[in-house]
């Protein structure tokens, strides 16, 4: 499936915002406060924001967080459109179930990139049974583990001592010992860490 695979940090710039995209480098080897203007070769000159382009920008900002394409974010919010509630709460909820957001919020990887690498490399198991679909939706009640031959990986070994300093959300139950993550609840709105503004989001895709 095609990625963006240039310089990250250049999409912080284009949003504006840090996006933490390559988890702890963000904090500690981050050019973004050192340059925070929009990437490109000339002076972008001050003109008037559109409600257009504070939509787009913030739809784009969340489709970098997560990782999805443009695609399987229309996907995505179509199915939240479809489903009881708040479309955007529904949307940011789908969001956070996706089993690569799931491996990244457990603390088994430093950011969702690595997180989805994991998955697709076959590292992780749903309910016991290895998949390799990083857009996988959890359900109430999965268990989200390691793939028993992959538990004697360096990998792993180093990233047990950095996962047990980390925090979960309230909605995954974590045995850290373990490499496993029971999914206590569907991510609600109330329990989800995000700076994204899903109502522009929702009008971007209404228009």
């Amino acid at each position: 499936m095609a990625r963006y695979t240039g310089p990250v940090c250049r999409l912080c710039r284009r949003e504006a915002t840090k996006l933490f995209l390559k988890g702890e480098k963000c904090l500690t080897k981050c050019t973004f406060d050192k340059r925070s203007t929009p990437p490109g070769m000339h002076q972008q000159r001050r003109r008037k924001v559109s409600d257009y382009a504070i939509q787009l920008r913030e739809k784009q900002k969340a489709r970098r967080i997560y990782g999805v394409l443009e695609r399987q974010m229309k996907i995505t919010f179509k199915r939240a459109d479809d489903r009881e509630g708040a479309t955007g709460d529904n949307l940011l909820a789908a969001l956070e179930a996706r089993l690569d957001n799931v491996v990244y919020r457990s603390g088994f990887a430093k950011s969702r990139s690595q997180a989805r690498q994991l998955v697709s490399h076959a590292h992780i198991t749903v309910n016991g049974r290895m998949t390799k679909t990083a857009s996988y939706e959890v359900r109430a009640g999965d268990l989200v583990g390691l793939v028993e031959a992959s538990r004697g990986l360096t990998y792993f070994k180093e990233m047990l001592s950095w996962s047990k300093t980390q925090t979960r959300p309230g909605w995954l139950e974590v045995d850290v010992e373990a490499f496993s993550a029971r999914v206590a609840a569907f991510p609600a709105r109330t329990t989800i860490d995000s700076a994204v503004n899903t109502q522009l989001i929702v009008e971007h895709y209404s228009r």
